[in-house]
């Protein structure tokens, strides 16, 4: 069996996401596929990455972007053939990035020939399911709610049973108590390590912990989650998956999607002991504007709160010896920029600053397709612009819920998934030079806003290059610990890495006003240099009272 990886080579990674559907159509029809990504592998390695997590591209209908597989073995001819993988893994191994495959372990499609056999009576793939009849009461098996909105039981065909579906009802949750679905997990993520995979992350892995004995929540929403959430039996799949597939190679890299997960969960999913996964991705950070945890209702980011809650996690997994997966986006979360920064201004400046805060933190950080050049949410003025089922969903469930047409449709506007789905800005034609026809997606900002002009003469692309070689060469940075500085400041995240006696202070003003600071008396007057801002700035040492400009990121190194 192969060593466990050391965290201190995680701490060097930076990984790119990638959502094929929207980042470059190769034969315009509309729609990304694998030799669009192959056109721009020159992009992307001149960011400096070492592996892309790519957003699944298996058979699929389509009816949750791609989360709803209907074959785990083959590429949708939408996206490409198995050649055109082949030659992408292998084109991307040359230059020394890694693929990170996406494995939408919980559920499938019902289009599934797991699914579709089980419909036809067979008993053996019955059992991959949660498969139930109704209550004495003639009521569903119980009351838990999809997260798309609506009961979580769908009809099992022309039989008097239910099965369960936690998300939309094209997507059938698998029974993990199983055996055989354990198997079929393994020898699907076997098969993809042959094909050169070296990375693989797992979707929404931590609701795979269900009963075998169903039983009703009492209504509230929190209560209902932990039911099916974050349970113990997850880290016993976990081992299992890891001891019998990826675990073999101490090379692979993982991470687990870990809804509504814990601390303590966390460090046992990653501490390299456990032989689980790699690094966690967790959401807490991005539920700060949410009114009483409601996603649909919008209220002003909860800056301290967002701080504390980044704070937590890097200090008990620092001394869990787990690790955290790094990010503002992705393809689930609106743009951070339109989220959490005044990009009418300042949106060079807070991409910087947004970019500093987070990946020089203790993990592996990911950007996702568009964050390196500064990319907005798009300025929709209909819900028939929109795509993804959960947004359309939730704006009929608001509307009954008493939100008017127009409050519903500006609470999805903001928190749409289609925020980040639009495709990648190439240039500023018609199309963002996506596509030459019609996309899937509509962009509304590439004239200002895109590749070429941000390569010619933008300063956000360029910034994240540096932030990646720093990563690479800097240990504080890919080794170091944390500690929280400043944490009851108002409007400034900041902390510290720090190895023996070398360490950075890392400053970040989130807001568009001037704000002064006041450091401990440790790092005052101490000689040192700077060594990234976005500013320009040049200190030769920590003065006794700093100010930084609206958005300023500043680094500084001493030992």
């Amino acid at each position: 069996m192969s060593k466990k990886r050391d965290l201190s080579e995680l701490g060097k990674k930076v990984i790119y996401q990638i959502y094929p559907k929207s980042f470059y159509d190769s034969n315009d029809d509309g729609i990304g596929d694998i030799r669009g990504i192959i056109a721009k592998i020159d992009y992307l390695i001149s960011l400096n990455i070492d592996m892309i997590w790519f957003n699944p591209f298996f058979i699929s209908p389509q009816n949750d972007n791609g989360y709803d597989i209907a074959d785990y073995y083959n590429i949708d001819s939408v996206f490409g053939t198995m050649d055109d993988f082949e030659e992408l893994v292998a084109k991307l191994r040359a230059n020394h990035i890694g693929v990170m495959l996406d494995m939408v372990f919980n559920h499938c499609s019902t289009s599934h020939q797991w699914f579709q056999k089980a419909l036809a009576g067979n008993q053996k793939y019955q059992n991959y399911f949660y498969i139930r009849s109704t209550r004495k009461d003639g009521s569903l098996p119980t009351n838990w709610q999809s997260k798309f909105g609506g009961p979580a039981w769908s009809k099992f065909g022309n039989t008097d049973k239910f099965y369960l579906h936690l998300y939309d009802p094209t997507q059938a949750d698998l029974d993990w108590h199983n055996p055989d679905v354990r198997y079929e997990a393994a020898n699907i993520i076997n098969f993809w390590q042959k094909k050169g995979v070296t990375g693989f992350r797992f979707d929404v892995f931590n609701v795979t912990g269900k009963s075998e004995t169903l039983v009703n929540s009492n209504g509230d929403e929190t209560a209902e989650k932990k039911l099916y959430t974050d349970t113990p039996i997850v880290h016993k799949y976990l081992h299992e998956l890891n001891r019998a597939s990826f675990g073999q190679d101490s090379q692979i890299i993982t991470v687990g999607e870990m809804s509504s997960t814990t601390i303590a969960n966390s460090i046992d999913y990653t501490n390299p002991k456990n032989q689980e996964l790699s690094m966690v991705f967790t959401f807490h950070h991005l539920k700060v504007d949410y009114k009483n945890g409601d996603k649909w209702q919008t209220i002003p980011f909860d800056f301290m709160k967002l701080k504390e809650l980044l704070f937590s996690w890097q200090e008990s997994l620092d001394k869990g010896h787990g690790w955290n997966a790094l990010f503002w986006n992705n393809h689930d979360q609106p743009r951070a920029l339109s989220r959490f920064c005044n990009t009418q201004t300042y949106r060079i400046q807070s991409a910087q600053m947004l970019a500093t805060a987070i990946q020089l933190l203790r993990g592996t950080p990911f950007i996702y397709q568009g964050e390196e050049i500064g990319m907005l949410n798009p300025d929709y003025t209909s819900i028939e612009e929109y795509v993804d089922v959960e947004t359309k969903n939730a704006y009929h469930i608001l509307q009954k819920s008493g939100f008017s047409e127009n409050d519903a449709f500006l609470a999805v506007k903001q928190k749409s998934r289609d925020n980040s789905r639009t495709p990648m800005q190439w240039t500023a034609a018609k199309y963002a030079g996506f596509s030459h026809n019609k996309p899937w997606l509509a962009s509304t900002n590439q004239d200002t806003i895109n590749v070429a002009a941000e390569l010619d003469h933008g300063k956000i692309f360029k910034f994240y290059q540096k932030l990646i070689a720093l990563r690479k060469s800097e240990p504080l940075i890919s080794d170091g610990h944390i500690m929280p500085l400043l944490r009851d400041d108002q409007r400034v995240f900041a902390y510290s890495r720090y190895l023996a006696d070398s360490a950075l202070v890392v400053l970040t003003n989130f807001y568009d006003k001037t704000t002064t600071i006041e450091l401990p008396s440790k790092y005052k007057r101490r000689h040192g240099s700077v060594i990234l801002s976005n500013y320009n700035r040049t200190l030769g040492e920590l003065p006794r009272v700093l100010t930084l400009k609206p958005y300023e990121s500043l680094v500084f190194k001493f030992s």
